[in-house]
């Protein structure tokens, strides 16, 4: 299944079209499709004159945007929880998985922090281990990690990215997953750089917690995202932030004070709201332009993009590629190492090619409107 990039970018993308900038920066924050914008604006606009807003138009909306989430991660709606960001859901999993006292949380060295402050705070406040595994090299050492689970019967959550921020190496989920569930072991994945440059099936992976925010790669607006909590562990999990809708009768408005400590039997239970209404409908309509592609098309574009960066390296001996070869160990996420960094990200730059510097590397990262000539005018720059 493929679909017209050219089609996508007038309808969609009408400013890349101008020429107005190369947008390889996906990696940091996305921009919002047009029906996401016409959305937008449109809740904007209602909500300055909310004699227009009603009940019944508004609560649809979260529904919606768990229902689309669902569908583009295969799992339930009622496995979703809507969130601001990756760092709620992760302080999500962090603060009500069941570990105490000389438990350990199994982490790795070269997370983004927001995968590791939380896991800091609690293992203090626990009195919890939170051990850090070195790399090897520049990845994760993913036999090291499952080496301990199998070994150390203490570990008791392992906390990952899914997609490294930096280098752009993709785990294993699939294994360490397997791994986890068969020692009973939490598996918490931040995959905020993985999920819309790659497809992503959690009914084939086994996952506890997942979390994500969605202004970068989702192409939505900012305080947008979800954690995912593995049906069958959402009722065993006791909320510790509770907004005013997490309970099981929640949503009968002429019933406020007949207070239920009851809590929802699916994921709502660990909302806390009222989230923002405009932007979670611009959100699920960014999430409807993924599923009309589909994401395993949307997976083969940016692949074939990351497939050009392999050959240019292969041509510039000086210039390598710190992100793996192997396309099923690379998202959409590529790192560079140049003779210079700073004069490469110059040099982009002054081209208006948007990226950034991470540890070192130059980071480039296009996504599925971006077309093989930008692709090739930003490496030429490196």
């Amino acid at each position: 299944m493929t679909y017209d990039v050219l089609k996508l970018r007038a309808n969609e993308f009408p400013w890349a079209v101008r020429g107005e900038a190369i947008y390889l920066d996906h990696a940091s924050t996305g921009p919002i499709p047009q029906r996401a914008r016409d959305t937008q604006q449109e809740w904007i606009l209602t909500r300055a004159e909310p004699h227009r807003l009603s009940p019944e138009m508004l609560f649809p909306v979260f529904a919606t945007a768990r229902e689309r989430i669902g569908q583009l991660i295969n799992a339930p709606a009622s496995s979703i929880a809507l969130m601001t960001n990756t760092s709620h859901g992760l302080n999500l999993a962090a603060r009500t998985l069941p570990f105490g006292k000389g438990d350990v949380i199994l982490g790795s060295h070269g997370e983004f922090p927001a995968n590791v402050y939380p896991w800091f705070a609690v293992a203090k406040a626990k009195g919890a281990e939170y051990r850090l595994m070195p790399m090897a090299g520049d990845y994760p050492d993913e036999d090291a990690i499952i080496h301990t689970i199998e070994t150390d019967p203490r570990v008791k959550v392992v906390a990952l990215s899914w997609v490294s921020f930096w280098s752009g190496y993709v785990i294993d989920l699939a294994r360490i997953g397997a791994a986890c569930k068969a020692r009973g072991v939490y598996f918490v994945v931040d995959s905020i750089q993985g999920i819309g440059p790659r497809a992503l099936d959690l009914s084939a992976v086994h996952v506890d917690i997942l979390s994500a925010g969605c202004q970068k790669w989702l192409m939505s607006p900012w305080g947008t995202g979800f954690a995912y909590v593995r049906p069958g562990l959402v009722q065993e999990l006791e909320p510790v932030e509770v907004g005013w809708m997490s309970q099981a009768t929640a949503g009968d408005f002429s019933k406020f004070l007949d207070y239920d400590p009851t809590w929802a039997s699916d994921a709502r239970r660990f909302e806390v709201i009222t989230l923002d209404f405009v932007s979670f409908a611009s959100m699920a309509e960014s999430i409807g332009l993924f599923l009309e592609l589909g994401p395993a098309a949307v997976e083969t574009h940016v692949r074939s993009l990351a497939d050009r960066a392999v050959a240019f390296v292969d041509g510039h001996p000086t210039v390598s590629l710190v992100t793996p070869r192997d396309a099923a160990r690379r998202a959409g996420l590529l790192a560079f190492r140049t003779a210079d960094a700073h004069a490469s990200s110059a040099r982009l730059a002054a081209a208006k090619v948007a990226h950034a510097v991470r540890e070192g590397c130059v980071r480039i990262a296009p996504h599925f409107y971006n077309t093989a000539d930008e692709l090739d005018a930003a490496l030429a720059l490196l």
